[in-house]
């Protein structure tokens, strides 16, 4: 399921705020990413939203894994490539697609014996 995702940065001083972390990128251990599936998935992913902060307000979630920054593929990034494409100073807007695991997916996969 994909959806489509526009934060509206939040000018603190000189910095722009998202209000969420990311994990995963092509040059870390997927293994240690709570949020890949089968544990070799090195997408970007969100590893957490500040509450009340723009990310939140626009609806991205925990767990959502980012697949374009303003029409920039992010599938095969690295982690620093990443966060550069989202910290961009010269862009109030962030355009986001992302891939969101639905409801029935998450409690199908808790109900799975492991």
């Amino acid at each position: 399921m994909f959806q489509r995702i526009e934060i509206q940065k939040l000018r603190d001083g000189d910095n722009l705020i998202l209000g969420f972390s990311i994990g995963g990128g092509i040059d870390q251990d997927p293994g240690q990413n709570p949020f890949s599936e089968d544990k070799t998935d090195k997408g970007i992913y969100v590893t957490r939203v500040s509450k009340g902060g723009p990310a939140d307000v626009a609806g991205l979630m925990t767990g959502d894994k980012i697949m374009q920054v303003n029409g920039w593929d992010m599938t095969m990034v690295t982690h620093d490539q990443a966060r550069k494409r989202l910290t961009k100073k010269n862009e109030d807007v962030v355009r986001l697609l992302v891939t969101r695991k639905s409801l029935e997916d998450v409690v199908r996969q808790s109900m799975m014996p492991h």
